[in-house]
């Protein structure tokens, strides 16, 4: 029950409707009642008047008109309730989903490392749905149950004790079951969950990857790799559902039983002359009444598990340490004159494995430097932890002499602009694409910052310019078109630090040309960081860092290291001897 308390606490700022509706739910779980006693009254009315002629045909017409009115108040309540009790359940669904939104939104980068984010968004959706239901069971039957089964209880023992203690008897023989039923059934939900998990997470990267997977003819393996999981959840989904029908048979067997006891007691009274027949029938309506909270127990109950087991990656979740607060603004300004400082900088992504060790250099204002070494090297854990996506395990980074211990990551990125090697694009338009690293930018800031990218004249020839759609990460555009894109979207940011991530390393000579006019355009007058293999994307770098097992072994420019034994001259010499070949194959040499 831990985490259903934790849902009710993290609710805290809805328990004013809860209230509300508390109050509604007391009040119709009362009038609940009221039929079978104004029946009781009715029915010794009529049996009044039949052997003596006694009753009274006022009283009776009084009694069937206060059961309309107040049955008529019961429903006015009871829509109410019902309604506000969605009101709640749309509230709460709003309130949990913004929560975890959050939380995710202020995680390091490591958690997104490890984990697949159709597993993160199926945590979410189960969590909200098992909360949810759980909310509106709480409002629309757990509380009117608890309510009306005291109620019953309390009205029964009025008239007759015996049978009042067969019904109260009928609620922990019910609730035992029905307890040790759903919890049973919730053991084996975490361990169905982990499987929908995995499946939810696989169907996500499969659609992502769909070229992949069919050019690879991995079609088959994939669709028996879900089938494989699908199968293991029906089989824990037998288990459960065989486990409740067990426990199922044994609470209606219970009921049974007790209601034949009641039964008894109540005819042979009646039949004796110890209660009226008017009694008679409050009794088995009460009774009958008292039936729907025990079948509304043991829904209730599932609801409580699922939502005990649903939500627990929810708040585990909600239990990690958050690295940034991305709600308080950086400064507008941006940094003047920017260097970048490295100073003994280690990092390992764990314990067990160094990445960096002792990495010390300098970026002066307005210097393009180019960070070269084999793949592994430690190039993009430079990358990563400049854009303070990590912090060092040991010394300094500095960012125009301030420690950036001292800075937190909204000012830090707020000043470096980014181009991939894969088109991070979202699914909406050209316009809303560059407009991201400037939200107020103007329709003509936007078209200004197409044309310094090369990219304008691609754009206009879209049936809707700018408005058009490029799909999920830029499907309908090409390698070179999307990268255009992302750097007129590095262009509008203005920010005077650049980093260029493998920005050429996919495309083809002419759009890499293309990319690279756009390019020269972005770099003007900033502090450029290029990672990359081809040395064409490196052309204009003033200093080389050549990286090698998370090591600075060389350092210079280009000129020098290229006569100089070492790996960028041998990387550089790779290539030559590639282009070589090439050109010789086509005679063109």
């Amino acid at each position: 029950m831990k985490n259903i308390w934790k849902i009710i606490k993290i609710s805290r700022p809805l328990h004013k409707i809860v209230a509300v509706i508390a109050v509604l739910i007391f009040i119709t779980a009362a009038l609940e009642l009221v039929p079978p006693i104004l029946s009781k009254f009715i029915v010794d009315e009529i049996v009044r008047q039949i052997q003596s002629h006694g009753g009274s045909l006022s009283k009776l017409i009084f009694l069937v008109l206060a059961g309309f009115i107040l049955s008529l108040i019961s429903v006015v309540l009871t829509t109410a309730s019902d309604r506000l009790g969605d009101h709640f359940a749309g509230e709460i669904r709003k309130f949990l989903t913004e929560k975890f939104y959050d939380k995710v939104l202020t995680l390091p980068q490591s958690y997104f490392d490890s984990e697949i984010s159709g597993k993160i968004v199926n945590q979410l959706n189960r969590a909200i749905q098992t909360i949810q239901n759980f909310i509106n069971g709480s409002t629309n039957f757990m509380l009117p149950t608890f309510l009306q089964s005291i109620f019953t209880i309390i009205v029964l023992s009025y008239y007759n004790i015996p049978i009042a203690i067969f019904v109260a008897a009928l609620f922990p023989i019910y609730l035992s079951l029905s307890y040790y039923s759903t919890k049973r059934w919730g053991e084996k939900e975490v361990e169905k969950n982990k499987f929908e998990d995995l499946n939810r997470g696989r169907i996500t990267e499969v659609i992502s990857n769909i070229k992949l997977v069919k050019s690879s003819n991995s079609q088959l393996f994939e669709f028996k790799y879900i089938a494989e999981n699908l199968t293991t959840i029906n089989k824990i989904y037998a288990t459960q559902s065989w486990t409740f029908h067990k426990f199922d048979f044994a609470r209606n067997l219970s009921l049974i039983l007790i209601i034949l006891g009641i039964s008894i007691v109540a005819f042979y009274n009646a039949f004796t002359g110890a209660i009226t027949v008017g009694t008679l029938v409050l009794i088995l309506q009460l009774v009958n009444q008292a039936r729907r909270p025990l079948f509304a127990m043991s829904f209730i109950l599932t609801n409580i598990q699922q939502a005990e087991s649903g939500s627990k990656e929810y708040f585990e979740i909600l239990a990690l340490p958050s690295r940034e607060n991305y709600k308080k603004l950086p400064p507008a300004a941006k940094i003047k004159d920017a260097t970048i400082k490295f100073k003994d900088v280690s990092f390992g992504y764990d314990k067990s494995r160094e990445i960096l060790k002792d990495v010390s250099f300098m970026i002066n204002k307005n210097e393009n430097v180019a960070l070269v070494g084999p793949s592994g090297a430690g190039k993009t854990t430079i990358v990563n932890l400049i854009l303070k996506f990590y912090e060092p395990t040991s010394g300094q980074i500095l960012l125009k002499d301030k420690n950036y211990k001292k800075l937190q990551p909204q000012f830090v990125r707020n000043n470096i602009a980014l181009v991939f090697q894969e088109s991070e694009l979202f699914s909406t338009t050209i316009a809303e694409n560059v407009r991201y690293s400037k939200p107020n930018a103007t329709t003509r800031e936007i078209k200004d910052a197409l044309k310094k990218a090369n990219a304008l004249d691609f754009v206009q020839n879209f049936p809707k310019g700018i408005e058009t759609e490029v799909g999920e990460r830029g499907i309908r555009l090409s390698g070179g078109q999307k990268q255009r894109i992302q750097i007129a979207r590095a262009i509008l940011k203005g920010a005077p630090i650049l980093i260029l991530d493998e920005a050429t390393s996919s495309l083809d000579a002419r759009s890499e040309r293309d990319v690279q006019i756009a390019l020269e355009n972005l770099m003007q007058n900033k502090l450029v960081i290029v990672i990359a293999h081809r040395f064409s994307t490196i052309q204009n770098a003033k200093k080389i860092i050549v990286i090698d097992n998370g090591q600075i072994v060389d350092y210079g420019n280009p000129q020098e290291l290229a006569k100089k034994p070492g790996i960028y001259h041998d990387l550089l010499q790779y290539q030559i001897e590639g282009n070589k070949k090439l050109l010789e194959k086509f005679e063109i040499y």
